[in-house]
C-alpha cells in the first residue's frame, strides 16, 4: 500500500533534546538572577519540585508543556513573595526568555538531507509533545504542517493527535507512517489508529513494549529505504 504521509516526532528523533533544555534553563536562570533577585536559584531539583506541585494541583497541565512551564515560574515567584500581578508579568517575560532558547537545537547530521529527499515524494508533518517550533528551528520549509500538545490540548499517545494529523492531511491510516523514539507515545500511539510505525532507536535498545514497530532505524538517513520497502 503506497505511503503518502510521514509524521515525525521532534525531540530525540531529529535532535537531542536534553542539551537544548539545559541551555534554555541556563538562559532562564541568568535572566531571573538579574530581574528577580528575591527569587532563590531555580536549580534542576527546585524546578522538579515546583513542577510536581503544579501537576499535583493541575494534572491536566502535565502534557501542556508551555503552560506548565509558565505555571512553574509563576509559583516560584509567588513563593518568593512577589505580588500576583508582578509575578504574572515576570513569569510571562521569563517564559519568553526560555522559549527562544529552547529553539536552539542541533539537528542530527543526516536530518536535513533526508528530509529534503523525502519531501519530494511524501507529505511530511511534525507531531510533538514539546514546544519546539519547526519554523524557528529551521525546518518549516520541509513540513506541510506541525501539531503539538499545546495546540491540541492532548498529547501523544492519545489517538486524537494522530487522527487530527490524518484528517489534516486527508490521508487514511494505511497510507501513513509515524517515526519517533518513544515506544509508548510514538509507536503505541500511532499503532492505535492504524498507522505504520518506525522506531528511531540510535542506542540499539531491545524492544520491551507491546506490539513491535513495523521497522526500526538507528539513523534518520535509513528511513528512505524503509519507506521504499513499505511501498512495495
Amino acid at each position: 500500500m503506497s505511503i503518502r504521509l510521514i509524521t515525525f516526532d521532534l525531540d530525540d528523533t531529529l535532535w537531542s533534546v536534553q542539551p537544548v533544555i539545559r541551555a534554555a534553563d541556563d538562559s532562564l536562570r541568568v535572566w531571573l538572577a538579574h530581574h528577580a533577585t528575591r527569587l532563590d536559584a531555580l536549580t534542576s531539583e527546585r524546578l522538579q519540585q515546583l513542577r510536581s506541585e503544579v501537576v499535583q494541583q493541575q494534572p491536566e497541565l502535565e502534557r501542556c508543556v508551555s503552560e506548565l512551564r509558565y505555571q512553574v515560574l509563576l509559583r516560584a515567584l509567588l513563593q518568593a513573595c512577589f505580588a500576583q500581578s508582578e509575578a504574572q508579568e515576570m513569569a510571562e517575560q521569563a517564559f519568553q526568555v526560555f522559549l527562544p532558547a529552547r529553539q536552539n537545537v542541533e539537528l542530527f547530521a543526516d536530518v536535513l538531507p533526508t528530509l529534503e529527499q523525502l519531501r519530494r515524494r511524501y507529505m511530511l508533518a511534525a507531531l510533538s509533545n514539546g514546544n519546539a517550533d519547526v519554523r524557528r528551528v529551521g525546518l518549516g520549509g520541509y513540513f506541510s504542517f506541525a501539531l503539538n500538545a499545546d495546540m491540541l490540548g492532548v498529547a501523544k499517545p492519545q489517538p486524537q493527535v494522530f487522527l487530527t494529523a490524518l484528517a489534516r492531511a486527508q490521508v487514511k491510516p494505511g497510507h501513513s507512517v509515524h517515526i519517533g523514539d518513544h515506544p509508548q507515545d510514538d509507536i503505541f500511539g500511532a499503532q492505535q489508529v492504524g498507522m505504520r510505525t518506525v522506531w528511531f532507536n540510535p542506542e540499539q535498545k531491545i524492544w520491551t513494549g507491546g506490539r513491535e514497530p513495523d521497522a526500526q532505524i538507528s539513523q534518520i538517513s535509513q528511513l528512505p529505504d524503509v519507506l521504499k520497502r513499505f511501498d512495495q
